[in-house]
């Protein structure tokens, strides 16, 4: 009989930032990308509301519905078996009140086996954590650049670099750690205030676009494997050029299909 594989915990993940080991988090969506990504050692997989202009082909993270949400985060639950896999609540599921967001993010535990729930914001959603994490639901943070905000913010831009800025960061940091959340997303931040804010945290800090500092990082699986169109973010490094490969084999696939020289013999049934 296989041993059983033992889960990364918030534990596990706050003994990391103690001993100075770097957290990886990255992003996926199904359960294939999932099961390759916990196979790699993955920390944490984030069922990213990033589905939103990755995978289900949105301009932007705005219209993903819970509903979308919890059927990939279900999808990317069954194809891990070691990583932490956190669902991303879409917009509108936990800003209207403390007893929606408990109840929506309570099915992504209940329904989904996720090991938590990822929402944007800082002091402001300080109630709204600590409803969560009282009600016994794991709650990542995520502060600066916050892409359900876009619209408000009038695009994506760098966050911090002001004096006042930085400091309301900070605040923003400390008040999601306050609430209890285990970890906080710390995006489009400049590299020197994410330092400062990983220095001053407990908790662990994973970053994208904010600099090396922070205690991890997270990548949109899209992008390191290139299967995300001519555009790659500033914060982003290609490791693989899938996209190309794809198309490629069906290229191949379709001229064989055409020459006739698929199904062979071998592919044929008896």
């Amino acid at each position: 009989m296989d041993n059983p594989v033992r889960k990364v915990t918030v534990r596990d993940l706050s003994k990391k930032k103690a001993a100075k080991e770097k957290i990886v988090t990255i992003t996926a969506y199904d359960a294939i990308m999932g099961r390759l990504a916990d196979e790699a050692g993955c920390d944490l997989i984030l069922v990213g509301d990033s589905m939103g202009n990755t995978v289900l082909g949105y301009q932007n993270t705005i219209p993903v519905t819970l509903a979308e949400s919890l059927m990939l985060t279900a999808a990317v639950c069954r194809g891990v078996k070691r990583a932490m896999v956190i669902g991303d609540m879409p917009f509108m599921s936990y800003q209207i009140n403390g007893d929606d967001a408990v109840r929506n993010a309570g099915r992504y535990l209940k329904e989904c086996g996720a090991d938590g729930v990822k929402l944007e914001g800082g002091r402001v959603m300080l109630p709204v954590i600590k409803r969560l994490v009282e009600a016994g639901i794991p709650v990542f943070g995520h502060i600066g650049l916050l892409p359900q905000s876009v619209l408000k913010d009038g695009g994506y831009r760098i966050h911090g670099r002001s004096s006042n800025e930085a400091a309301a960061l900070l605040d923003d940091a400390l008040a999601v750690q306050e609430a209890g959340a285990f970890a906080v997303t710390l995006e489009g931040i400049p590299a020197p205030l994410s330092a400062q804010i990983s220095e001053q945290l407990s908790i662990p800090t994973i970053g994208i676009g904010a600099g090396p500092h922070c205690d991890g990082q997270i990548q949109v699986i899209t992008d390191l494997l290139g299967l995300g169109g001519a555009f790659l973010p500033r914060h982003a490094k290609l490791y693989a050029r899938l996209a190309d490969t794809v198309r490629d084999a069906i290229g191949t696939y379709r001229e064989d299909v055409c020459a006739g020289r698929f199904p062979g013999e071998e592919h044929s049934a008896k």
